[in-house]
């Protein structure tokens, strides 16, 4: 499969997906219950893992003061600040891995939301969704990065920049790695070759895991220029 055959087959699914929401009558996407038409009843929606309010303002890690973690105090990230709706936990987790996994595109919007729902209606200067390597975007057919990054980009009347940052190494999935070891799996696996000189840089993404892809991006970005960059994702995975 080409990279242009799965871009469109992706958002061919998306658009399909959008006009039967509007066309059926919809239940709840995790137990199927009356859910008046909303992607999750009311009981799955109080039942998502939200992320503490007291937690790391660098990684998101919660923290029993909201204060920064010591982790983050003694290895400072090359990312300024992590911003999470929810903990990867069930049942958040089923939704991100039926998109992921399963080409479930309907929950997009859901999770997309969750994103906007960050930004408190501030504005960085760029959107850089995580890039995908060829090999890995060709076999899954959508960078889930990009299709969370489009609604945000479109509340702030902004474009996405999807090719300023690539990944040019395609690597060992980091899931199937342990912790210590993906820093080192992902280490110079993204290039960036513009002038990002004074700006401010948000980064999106589905889960943050131990950080290590983000923050090597991050990395990547800082030694173009970037004056800050921050991390936007749908959910922070906890020790």
């Amino acid at each position: 499969m080409s990279i242009l055959t799965a871009k469109f087959g992706a958002r061919a699914a998306a658009i399909s997906a959008q006009l039967a929401s509007i066309v059926l009558p919809r239940d709840c996407f995790l137990c199927d219950a009356a859910s008046d038409n909303e992607f999750l009843c009311t009981d799955c929606v109080a039942s998502l893992p939200r992320l503490p309010d007291h937690h790391c303002g660098v990684c998101a890690l919660p923290t029993p003061l909201g204060d920064t973690c010591g982790a983050c105090l003694n290895t400072p990230p090359a990312f300024d600040a992590t911003h999470a709706a929810f903990v990867y936990a069930f049942p958040l987790n089923e939704l991100i891995q039926s998109l992921k996994y399963q080409r479930r595109l309907a929950s997009v919007n859901f999770l997309a939301q969750a994103l906007i729902s960050l930004t408190q209606e501030a504005r960085p200067d760029l959107i850089i969704p995580v890039p995908l390597a060829s090999a890995r975007l060709a076999f899954r057919g959508f960078n889930q990065s990009i299709e969370l990054a489009r609604p945000l980009a479109a509340h702030l009347q902004m474009k996405i920049t999807r090719t300023m940052a690539i990944r040019s190494r395609d690597t060992v999935p980091q899931v199937s790695l342990p912790p210590k070891e993906r820093a080192k799996n992902i280490r110079n696996a993204f290039e960036c070759n513009a002038d990002l000189s004074g700006k401010a840089v948000w980064v999106i993404d589905d889960v943050m895991t131990t950080g290590a892809t983000l923050n090597e991006l991050a990395r990547v970005l800082k030694l173009q220029g970037a004056a800050r960059v921050e991390n936007f994702v749908v959910a922070r995975a906890t020790p």
